[in-house]
């Protein structure tokens, strides 16, 4: 959802830090001088941000801001890097099913997801680590002869097993 914008004689501040409709700055100039300016060039005067003090606004075409704003929002909603999805190994899982969930990973990477992988250890499994983390060294080989992968955590051995997450180089 887009930011409330003033235009014209909504603009409530004093004075203005006033920029042309080819993007150069103006400088800080009286409300009514901008507001006069931009009626002469046939232009809304628009408030691009009150965040700072004078606030910032632009000469230019009210509807022509709005769509390039809509564009940008879209664009960013659209590559706002993905979720973080989860594969879960087993102790032990046979080497055709380690490759479905290896293909199941490449899917979620190919989309731009992280994917977090887990491998829960139960009872007499937690003595055995060094068996567990062979079963993830070769997940990962097989998931990185597949695409290539980053590490965005290390393989960390934790209470109930061992976790790492990894997304797309």
């Amino acid at each position: 959802m887009l930011k409330r914008i003033f235009i014209n004689n909504r603009i409530r501040a004093k004075e203005v830090r006033l920029i042309d409709e080819i993007g150069a700055q103006l400088g800080i100039v009286p409300l009514e001088e901008a507001q006069v300016l931009a009626r002469e060039k046939g232009m809304d005067l628009i408030q691009v941000t009150e965040k700072v003090d004078p606030p910032v606004c632009k000469i230019g075409d009210y509807g022509k801001y709005l769509y390039q704003e809509e564009k940008k929002e879209k664009h960013n909603r659209k590559n706002k890097g993905g979720e973080l999805k989860a594969i879960r190994l087993t102790y032990n899982i046979s080497k055709h099913d380690m490759e479905t969930r290896a293909k199941l990973a490449e899917k979620f990477l190919k989309k731009g997801d992280t994917v977090r992988i887990d491998l829960p250890l139960r009872g007499r499994q937690k003595a055995l680590g060094d068996f567990a983390k062979e079963k993830m060294a070769g997940f990962l080989e097989l998931l990185n002869s597949m695409i290539e992968i980053k590490t965005e955590k290390e393989l960390k051995r934790e209470a109930r097993g061992f976790t790492m997450i990894v997304s797309k180089k």
